[in-house]
């Protein structure tokens, strides 16, 4: 385990070499960091780390992003996910798979009031409706290892809330 700064990501390039596949689950929210800082770390870390993985002989990069993301969204959120996916993208992994979960079930140390009362509700649609409205943090970790053992053909593959599902359970 490398810890780096991120701040200064390019002194840390060393860390980045000799791995053939790269994780990236990185992100904050707006509330925590403000709007700029949401942009830097959910779109340029994100973008500078896969930069730095290809350079360093990454084969295939595996990105977390979510449901919804697009670039020419004019939401803030979707449209800094819709970005780093086509950053990602751009900077030729020979694979690249990009998940795209629904809201995130999971247990976080810092209180979100808001995403805690979604979860809740989610908790108890997924009862109904288990693949659409939310996933596991467990089941997407499931996933972006099992799309690493299982790599297709294509270059760049898209997985939604629904594969994401099918895949972390398989």
């Amino acid at each position: 385990q490398a810890v780096v700064d991120f701040e200064r990501l390019g002194d840390h390039a060393a860390a980045f070499q000799g791995h053939d596949v790269g994780f990236c689950c990185l992100g904050t929210t707006r509330a925590k960091a403000g709007a700029d800082g949401f942009v830097r770390v959910d779109r340029d870390y994100v973008a500078q780390a896969a930069e730095l993985a290809r350079a360093g002989g990454c084969k295939h990069f595996v990105l977390q992003s979510s449901r919804g993301a697009n670039a020419q969204s004019r939401f803030l959120y979707l449209r800094v996910k819709g970005e780093v996916e086509n950053l990602v993208q751009a900077v030729g992994f020979d694979h690249c798979t990009i998940l795209r979960p629904a809201v995130l079930l999971c247990k976080r140390q810092e209180s979100r009031p808001m995403e805690w009362i979604a979860q809740q509700f989610l908790g108890a649609v997924a009862w109904v409706f288990p693949t659409f409205y939310s996933v596991p943090v467990e089941t997407v970790a499931r996933a972006m290892v099992a799309c690493v053992l299982q790599p297709g053909k294509e270059k760049v593959k898209m997985l939604e809330n629904g594969a994401i599902h099918r895949l972390g359970k398989a």
